[in-house]
């Protein structure tokens, strides 16, 4: 049997604005309301609300056979909150529906398993506590903010008792001769590893509207019959699982609508399901279908979905990356040592790996999907303002205010 397992990010960060040195100890506003706002009204628009709705449809037309998994951070729930509560609303029509897995991950969609264990454990925590409190589910799967993991983070994960799942990424050099198909343990061998398939989940995220494409235009019927060529790889009758994972703004943010993306979600289920041996399935539902003892699979050096290199490079590639995620978790330690809530919260937000992120100064291919996520002009820009803006929380600190 081949399980399809779909699983969508839906994520916002807190942009800054232009925050400049002569604002340091007199203005404490950093973030961009009116551009936070002006992309979430966007992107809710073209994707959050067209996409549920589609959704919705699906579960309901195909009786709870069609599935997905969803994973919102807590910074995109809060501003759902602000900005769009139709939007928050449209999710949890989607909870009460019964058809999507809501899964954990860190509230501040942090890199805070590489530098503060305690607030990555408390991140996840909370980031649990939202979603019982929003969807009344606890989440029993975890992705780790961009699919980062690593033997460590496992390790970290297992102080969560309730998670038993972690999905990552299905990198080669991890896996060497090994396919993504199969399910894996950890080196620990306390959770079961869900691996993306990257080539196909990159052919609906990246190359679908892509003209140069050899494979250009996809449509569903050609997607699953690639789809359906994939069990010859198994002779033991092995339960193979199909893991396909993206950002949910694929679907008609960065893929707009007139490409087409949502005829061909909306046509995925008829061919995938009229097959007997092809099935979508949560990845929480991985233990109860696994017919084999999982390999282990160990991985010393992180990975994650991001880049080419998919490992860390995205975000930890330049002195300024560095120095800026440093400084971050040197005061927001400082913070809790001073039991201050108030700025803890702030320090939270910009914990958020997107802000680094838009530090990356590589060249080419992955150089120009930084570009496009990226509103500033520069990743000196970024680094200038979240500097300037790190230098104003520290001040707070010290003078007490």
């Amino acid at each position: 049997m081949l399980h399809l397992i779909f699983y969508f990010q839906v994520h916002q960060p807190y942009r800054l604005q232009p925050y400049r040195f002569i604002h340091i100890g007199k203005n404490h506003n950093y973030f961009d309301d009116e551009l936070n706002r002006k992309i979430f009204e966007k992107v809710s628009d073209k994707c959050y609300i067209p996409a549920n709705n589609l959704l919705w449809d699906l579960i309901n037309q195909f009786a709870g056979r069609f599935k997905v998994s969803l994973s919102l951070t807590g910074t995109f729930v809060e501003q759902a909150r602000q900005y769009r509560p139709d939007v928050l609303a449209s999710f949890r029509r989607l909870a009460q529906q019964g058809g999507v897995e809501f899964l954990g991950e860190t509230y501040y969609h942090s890199l805070a398993c590489l530098f503060d264990e305690n607030e990555f454990l408390e991140q996840v925590r909370m980031h649990s506590r939202l979603m019982e409190e929003e969807f009344g589910t606890r989440p029993v799967t975890f992705r780790n903010t961009e699919l980062v993991y690593g033997d460590r983070i496992s390790g970290l994960v297992s102080e969560l008792p309730q998670f038993k799942l972690i999905l990552t990424e299905g990198a080669d050099k991890i896996l060497n001769w090994r396919s993504p198909l199969y399910a894996y343990k950890s080196y620990s061998q306390r959770h079961l590893l869900l691996l993306k398939y990257y080539r196909l989940s990159d052919d609906i995220a990246f190359r679908f509207s892509d003209r140069a494409w050899t494979e250009y235009p996809l449509t569903a019927g050609k997607f699953v019959d690639w789809i359906l060529k994939l069990p010859l790889v198994e002779k033991k009758k092995k339960n193979l699982y199909l893991n396909l994972f993206m950002d949910y703004e694929t679907l008609g943010e960065h893929q707009w609508s007139e490409t087409g993306i949502f005829e061909f979600i909306k046509h995925l289920p008829e061919y995938v399901l009229k097959r007997d041996f092809v099935s979508f399935s949560w990845p929480s539902e991985v233990m109860d279908s696994l017919n084999y003892e999982p390999e282990a699979l160990s991985i010393p050096t992180p990975i994650s979905w991001a880049d080419t290199e998919r490992d860390l490079s995205a975000w930890l590639s330049n002195s300024l990356q560095w120095n800026a995620v440093k400084t971050c978790y040197n005061i927001l330690r400082r913070i809790k040592e001073s039991e201050r809530p108030d700025l803890l919260e702030v320090a939270r937000k910009l914990s958020t790996s997107d802000i680094s992120y838009y530090m990356c100064t590589k060249y080419f291919q992955d150089g120009d999907v930084h570009k496009y996520f990226s509103p500033y002009s520069s990743p000196e820009d970024i680094y200038i303002y979240y500097m300037n803006v790190l230098a104003d929380v520290e001040k707070r600190l010290e003078d007490g205010i």
